[in-house]
């Protein structure tokens, strides 16, 4: 039984993935379980990889690369190597005695590797770089015949009439862009148009078998036409005549009668009248006797004169001025046969073309022109087709290492070396965010992103008329500032600067210590909106009254003066209201002394209970967080970016500081603490020093701790005053 290659793995974001660092990692890659790789499928765009190599290794041409692809293009660079450390070894210059020349394709890429070096003038070189390769690309699409299969009517240099005929064939039967952008036609293009013009020559030779004779095709057309659109009416017309000669009484119903035309006569007639053109073509005497010219219905004379010349005149070869029913017969007998040859004509792109022009492409000499030029462009085709597998190698050698490192692992993302997917490092809110995404739309991604669970942050990015869209993943620090509208800068891989703007955010944890503050901040922040709305209504209400008593001033009459106010008693205060005050403020202050009595009680125990009222009010935030956390998730952000993640890849504490990282002052820099501009506190830090006093003073009175220095006096006042309003406090509280 064959022995498994031995794998290595390492564990990341609670996942086992695979170790690939050499050569026959790289070579054994189709044997790895794809249950074990953490993407199944990746765009070829949006990410920071060279999209010209995703392009070669995408085979379906669909923009995305899957593992099937990806193995396959393992497999084919393996083959042409000696040595699959090479590929492991990376960089864009390839060593010619790295080239596998025991196989027919390395020896063939081999040969174009000394070709092209040759042709760049360093026939003793061992080392081709991917810049000769490219470079002797760009020269072979330069060429007039350059391998790709095209030609266009520049390739026809000087021969006008095939540069004509190019054109012609690429305008009728589209074009096929060349390797150089230069659009043309191809193999195919040509032999169709060739294949079209001979079936119109073979169809054209029927028309004499089929029995007609009328040429060229546009006047057989023509006169089949005429025919169609009056046979008709004539077949009508030659109907009644035979009735008439049938029986004579018959010609006055089948002529128009009096009161038929008075009917007319009432309407509004034109030639093209519909109750005009029912009438017959003309007056039924009993002769089978058609009039073409003189004596006709005005609605009908047009297509008459239009049968006369088109259809009469080239079958008879005169232009009749009356038909007669055997004639009538006999042009529908021929244009019948013609109408056949016309049923079969090939319906080609070439459209209406005479019989002597088809003539003339066939005996012109041009297909073998043609012809010619494209076997020419072919015998280029082997030596453009084999320095594109040597850009493919040698981008392979350079590539292949890091995608399987950002695709079957994701080694580079675990290991802070830039991922794939990471488009740059968002500065925003005292902070850095290496975890950022490229996205094509915000909405649609964060329908999917949401399930992450983690603090999202969607940014537009401009640059010199440039924008696009990034989100970006705050896994570390606060998020009190973090709002839609708040500004910052984005660098790109390149180091390219980015003005950023949050267009949109999506609320998570980002860790438990600030899900322990959290409900105390939203608790001061609500307080601080109520009194901000109850201030601003308050202003409402005074800027309304004083408005209104304005503008009762300045309307009022000047010579109205104002009524004197009568002198009355001074009001008396309402000792009701008075006592039930003192009351409330007496029960309340009961309550608090009893509650407080309460918690002084407790003694040692104090402590604890400040503990419980914290985590009773801190708990479940903090709670909820750590569930959160648990669950946070590289996948979801992802694959909302058109990616196949195979596995969760949680992105747990350790990971997330990494990759939003806070402002830190260097350790050996230099502070002055002296702040000028600092608020002053004095009178709030005086009052909180002097209550941490009091209630360190009444702690230490209640567990009597102050027994030892107190005169006897004072604790037997103490001890009668706690004796007589233990009871009454015990009830209030009751």
């Amino acid at each position: 039984m064959q022995q498994s290659y031995e794998w290595q793995f390492f564990r990341a974001g609670d996942v086992d993935q695979v170790v690939i660092r050499t050569g026959q990692d790289i070579a054994h890659i189709g044997e790895l379980d794809k249950k074990l790789w953490v993407a199944l499928a990746c765009p070829t765009r949006g990410i920071e990889f060279d999209s010209a190599t995703l392009d070669l290794i995408d085979e379906s041409k669909d923009g995305r690369i899957r593992p099937p692809e990806l193995v396959a293009a393992c497999e084919w660079a393996v083959a042409r190597v000696r040595d699959p450390q090479v590929l492991a070894d990376g960089g864009d210059a390839l060593q010619l005695s790295s080239i596998n020349d025991a196989t027919a394709e390395g020896a063939t890429l081999l040969a174009e590797a000394q070709r092209v070096l040759e042709l760049a003038g360093q026939p003793q070189a061992q080392v081709i770089t991917l810049a000769q390769v490219q470079e002797r690309l760009a020269s072979l699409q330069a060429l007039r015949f350059n391998g790709d299969g095209v030609v266009s009517a520049a390739t026809a240099e000087g021969n006008e009439a095939l540069a004509a005929l190019i054109a012609r064939i690429q305008e009728l039967y589209g074009a096929v862009d060349g390797h150089d952008g230069v659009p043309g036609i191809d193999r195919a293009k040509a032999a169709a148009f060739w294949a079209d013009v001979q079936s119109l020559q073979d169809w054209f030779g029927k028309a004499a078998e089929l029995g007609c004779h009328l040429q060229p095709r546009a006047l057989a057309l023509a006169a089949a036409e005429a025919v169609n659109a009056v046979q008709a009416k004539v077949d009508d017309f030659f109907a009644r005549t035979r009735l008439v000669e049938f029986d004579a009484n018959a010609k006055a119903p089948l002529n128009p009668t009096q009161e038929g035309y008075a009917a007319l006569g009432a309407q509004v007639l034109s030639n093209s009248s519909e109750s005009l053109a029912a009438l017959p073509l003309a007056a039924v005497t009993g002769e089978r006797i058609l009039p073409l010219v003189h004596g006709v219905n005005p609605a009908w004379v047009a297509a008459l004169q239009t049968l006369r010349e088109q259809a009469v005149q080239p079958v008879f070869g005169d232009a009749l001025t009356a038909l007669t029913e055997e004639q009538w017969d006999q042009l529908k007998t021929m244009l019948a046969h013609c109408q056949q040859w016309l049923a079969e004509c090939p319906a080609t792109p070439l459209g209406s073309i005479s019989e002597a022009e088809v003539h003339d492409l066939l005996s012109s000499g041009l297909q073998d022109a043609l012809t010619q030029l494209l076997d020419h462009d072919d015998a280029e085709k082997e030596h453009s087709l084999q320095a594109m597998a040597l850009e493919k190698l040698i981008r392979l050698q350079r590539d292949l290492l890091p995608l399987l490192n950002n695709f079957v692992s994701f080694s580079s993302f675990y290991r802070r070396e830039g991922a794939a997917f990471q488009a740059g490092t968002l500065f925003l809110d005292g902070r850095s965010c290496d975890l950022t995404v490229e996205v094509a739309d915000a909405g649609a991604h964060s329908a999917l992103a949401a399930m992450a669970k983690t603090y999202l942050a969607y940014c537009e990015c401009k640059r010199e008329g440039q924008k696009k869209i990034i989100v970006a993943a705050f896994t570390a620090g606060d998020v009190d500032f973090l709002f839609v509208g708040r500004n910052g800068v984005f660098y790109d891989r390149a180091g390219n600067d980015w003005d950023a703007t949050i267009i949109k955010l999506i609320d998570n944890p980002t860790s438990i210590a600030q899900a322990f503050s959290s409900p105390y901040k939203k608790f001061l922040r609500m307080i601080e909106e109520q009194v901000a709305k109850h201030a601003a209504a308050k202003n409402d209400v005074v800027n309304t009254s004083l408005s209104d008593n304005a503008s009762k001033l300045v309307t009022a009459p000047k010579d109205l003066a104002p009524a004197p106010v009568a002198a009355g008693a001074p009001r008396k205060t309402d000792v009701g209201t008075v006592a039930a005050i003192g009351v409330a403020l007496g029960s309340l202050s009961a309550v608090m002394v009893g509650i407080f009595g309460k918690f002084i009680e407790l003694g040692p125990w104090i402590p604890v209970a400040l503990l419980g009222l914290i985590l009773a009010i801190s708990g479940p935030s903090m709670l909820i967080a750590w569930l959160k956390l648990r669950q946070r998730s590289l996948g979801p952000i992802l694959d909302a970016s058109g990616w196949a993640i195979n596995g969760r890849m949680n992105i747990n504490l350790g990971l997330g500081r990494s990759l939003s990282q806070t402002a830190k002052v260097p350790s050996n820099a230099k502070r002055n603490y002296v702040d000028p501009y600092a608020d002053t506190h004095g009178l709030r830090n005086t009052m909180c020093v002097l209550a941490l006093v009091v209630v360190a003073v009444l702690l230490a009175w209640r567990m009597s701790w102050l027994d030892a220095v107190l005169p006897s006096a004072i604790k037997a006042a103490a001890a009668q005053t706690a004796v007589s309003a233990a009871p009454a406090a015990e009830a209030v509280v009751k």
